[in-house]
């Protein structure tokens, strides 16, 4: 299944994909796409309605966060090795963690803001990992129990915040507001059978920015996904974004950051792809 939201900020509906890509209103049946029903057992019960019956949304209508009432954003660093030689900085002998701040959350194609004094803005597309149920010191063997689907995530970054501080302040860098477009939908787990052959991408203003494959994570999903529930408990909703591969800004020569009136696009395979446009704070 494909799941979506739609509707105005904050006020998003439940949506689900039909077999011929039609967008179908899915508020009749729940409330929303959220921990309350991203269960096996709920999603068994969602994936045995037909969405032909089901009514279409508006073809205006804003595309939300594919999820809602996500509790925290778990976000991997330098977890892709051609990444982290591009970056100039060692291969992690274990998954870096930070945390990315819910208010950070958008929609798949709204704008980005660009900071008060920011100056080196940048993109980094990521696959992220909906968990479906609870998640306490699982082991790698059960880790994929316990995930719900896949979406495409953008863990936007401001790089003077996050490195030029004292320190370095990654969650300073990583949690403005719009610094997480999420969707444009959630695939669940079946439709993904090897979440470790994905392809990434990102363009900006045409351009042919990251190209990468989920195949060159230095730890894989389910690594992730026990690893992450070792130091904290996993609830359904939650997302952990995965890494990145290379072609970030801060990697080119010379360095490329996005400026207010850019324009990005990114997919991961199977996933579909969101557009961002980059605009100034107020």
């Amino acid at each position: 299944m494909k799941l979506f939201r739609y509707g105005e900020t904050g006020a998003e509906k439940p949506g689900i994909i039909d077999a011929d890509g039609g967008l179908r209103d899915l508020s009749g049946q729940v409330s929303d796409i959220d921990g309350g029903v991203l269960s096996p057992e709920n999603l068994k019960k969602l994936a045995a309605i037909n969405p032909a019956s089901l009514p279409l949304i508006p073809a205006d209508a804003r595309i939300g966060p594919c999820v809602g009432g996500v509790s925290k954003i778990i976000a991997i660093g330098l977890n892709y090795s051609d990444h982290a030689e591009e970056a100039g900085m060692p291969i992690p002998t274990e998954p870096i963690i930070f945390m990315k701040a819910t208010s950070s959350i958008c929609g798949p194609d709204d704008n980005v803001i660009k900071p008060v004094g920011s100056t080196q803005l940048d993109y980094e597309v990521e696959l992220g990992i909906v968990i479906g149920s609870k998640a306490n010191y699982v082991s790698e063997e059960a880790a994929l129990d316990h995930v719900a689907g896949y979406c495409i995530v953008n863990d936007v970054s401001e790089r003077s915040y996050q490195i030029g501080r004292p320190g370095g302040q990654w969650d300073k860098g990583k949690g403005c507001d719009t610094f997480a477009p999420i969707g444009p939908w959630m695939v669940t787990t079946d439709e993904i059978p090897d979440p470790q052959i994905l392809d990434l991408e990102v363009d900006v203003n045409g351009e042919k920015r990251q190209r990468g494959t989920t195949a060159k994570m230095v730890f894989n999903v389910r690594q992730l996904v026990s690893d992450v529930s070792n130091y904290m408990t996993l609830l359904p909703g939650d997302i952990i974004i995965t890494g990145t591969p290379p072609g970030v800004g801060m990697g080119l020569k010379p360095p490329a950051y996005l400026e207010p009136g850019d324009e990005m696009r990114l997919a991961i395979s199977g996933l579909g792809e969101q557009r961002q446009k980059v605009i100034a704070y107020r």
